[in-house]
């Protein structure tokens, strides 16, 4: 039977979630799902000099808000505690000091000045990389250059010391990525990396492998970037001596630029005025807020309908999922090796579709509250009305009191375009006639009552309606295009539209044809 699957999304605290990140831990969630397994959140604190507080919480708040559900790790709690990994460092060390005892790995005491020698006289030297490796490891000051007393001296005395990875001068380094097949890599392009730093933490290098490892990480899905480190990990999977369960590595593409040169950026979102982070974060040091997806309008349905389709494609003209079809549709070998545009557009498009599906009582009382907060009187009643007229127009919900504006105000002024166009002697007796009409209009006042109304009131005026209605509607509105008229006029009320025709009749030219 073969193992269930398990994968992890690992972030780092050191700061907010990009949105490229949301899109990693959603294909994780989505593969898992598929695969009937399970998903784990690990946080790779590490890089204490980069830890900035509350990105933790972020982290968790922005993996709730998308609907991902976390089956194991911070935040759930799990057999392989703990999950954060400055709390795992006896763990490193012990791997670590395993693989210096089998000739694997080595102690480093170079300092920061002789590293900078060294890259220095290898760039002058025309070298085709300035780098710590096979080659120049052995003119540094390190364990396999110095005599074992040495060593022992030097740890005695509390000299800061690093553990390099011991890498193959000749070899040939392989795996077979899921979304871009064999990647093969020559031991020769491989540096001795640090494995354990000075500090007694380890790099992301040995502490994923090793976590991951003991984790039973079966897959590992994560961004393109770390592609260039995949022949590493590999290589610290044999030494390690775990090959035999080493995971299937997947490296999904860059979200690029919406130009599509280049990866994105925060700077691409200041510059384009638009988020790149899920949520809202608002910096601890400076005070700086950068703008969220959830805070600029975005439902969390349409943002994982957008990030799943960004770089994955179903095979089919189906756009618009939910979270269970898109884990019954998803497919890592139909992930896209390139690059992926980021199309703000698009987003946009999608959050207008799922508005569109909204429950009118859903959005209503926030109309209700935006037209309270502008001074209007509004009932929810009133609110999901303008909802229902109003919310297939908008992107965001927050538009839809902006696009009442016709409702709330009175014209002031009307389309010159249209009143030239359209306000002849047929306009001035229609608009006369349903004016009278609504006067002496009993029934109540709803669309379909006064589409029947208008329908008769032409009929007996010898006029055909299609020739006079946006005559009627920039008298009501003051402009020439809008939402359905008969619904609009039920919201404003049946004093409300008999005063605005009237004013428009005693403010509009009576012309003379």
């Amino acid at each position: 039977m073969s193992q269930p699957v398990r994968v992890r999304f690992a972030p780092s605290p050191t700061g907010p979630l990009h949105i490229g990140g949301v899109r990693t831990a959603l294909y994780n969630y989505l593969f898992a799902r598929k695969m009937g397994g399970q998903m784990l959140l690990r946080i790779e604190d590490t890089d204490q000099n980069r830890f900035v507080p509350g990105a933790e919480d972020y982290i968790l708040e922005a993996l709730k808000w998308v609907g991902i559900t976390i089956d194991e790790g911070q935040g759930t709690g799990g057999p392989h505690a703990p999950y954060r990994q400055s709390e795992r460092k006896d763990i490193y060390r012990q791997e670590a000091e395993r693989l210096v005892s089998e000739g694997k790995a080595y102690y480093a005491f170079d300092t920061a000045e002789e590293l900078d020698a060294m890259r220095k006289r290898l760039e002058e030297a025309n070298a085709p990389a300035a780098q710590y490796n096979s080659i120049t490891r052995m003119q540094m000051r390190n364990s396999l250059t110095m005599s074992s007393e040495d060593v022992k001296a030097r740890m005695d005395a509390g000299d800061p010391y690093v553990i390099r990875l011991k890498t193959p001068r000749k070899e040939e380094v392989r795996l077979n990525d899921l979304i871009r097949g064999w990647v093969n890599v020559h031991s020769s392009a491989i540096d001795d990396k640090v494995l354990l730093k000075s500090d007694g933490l380890p790099t992301y290098h040995l502490a994923n492998i090793v976590d991951d490892h003991l984790m039973g990480i079966t897959h590992v899905i994560r961004g393109e970037e770390w592609l260039p480190s995949a022949p590493l990990h590999v290589l610290l999977y044999r030494y390690l001596g775990w090959e035999d369960t080493m995971p299937q590595f997947a490296h999904l593409p860059l979200l690029l630029k919406p130009e599509g040169n280049g990866k994105l950026s925060k700077r691409d979102a200041d510059l384009g005025g638009f988020p790149v982070f899920p949520l809202e974060w608002k910096d601890p040091f400076t005070g700086n807020v950068a703008r969220g997806f959830r805070e600029d309008g975005y439902l969390p349905e349409a943002t994982v309908n957008f990030l799943a389709l960004l770089g994955w494609n179903p095979g089919t003209e189906q756009e618009l999922f939910t979270m269970d079809e898109l884990i019954a549709s998803f497919d890592i070998s139909q992930v896209h090796k390139a690059g992926a545009r980021f199309d703000i557009q698009k987003a946009q498009w999608f959050n207008h579709q799922y508005i569109r599906e909204q429950p009118d009582a859903t959005l209503a009382p926030a109309v209700q509250q935006q037209a309270e907060a502008a001074g209007f009187a509004c009932s929810l009643e009133k609110a999901e009305k303008i909802t229902a007229l109003l919310k297939g127009r908008v992107n965001f919900a927050h538009e839809i009191f902006g696009e009442a504006a016709t409702i709330f105000y009175a014209p002031t002024a009307y389309d010159e375009t249209v009143v030239a166009a359209k306000w002849n002697a047929d306009a001035v007796k229609a608009v006369t006639a349903f004016h009278d009409a609504l006067q002496s209009f009993e029934d109540s006042f709803i669309a379909d009552d006064i589409k029947h109304l208008l329908s008769d009131t032409m009929q007996q005026a010898g006029i055909k309606q299609g020739k006079i209605m946006q005559a009627l509607r920039v008298a009501l509105t003051g402009l020439g295009a809008g939402p359905d008229l008969m619904l609009t006029m039920e919201i404003i009320g049946k004093d409300e539209t008999i005063s605005r025709l009237n004013k428009a009749l005693n403010t509009l030219k009576t012309p003379t044809n």
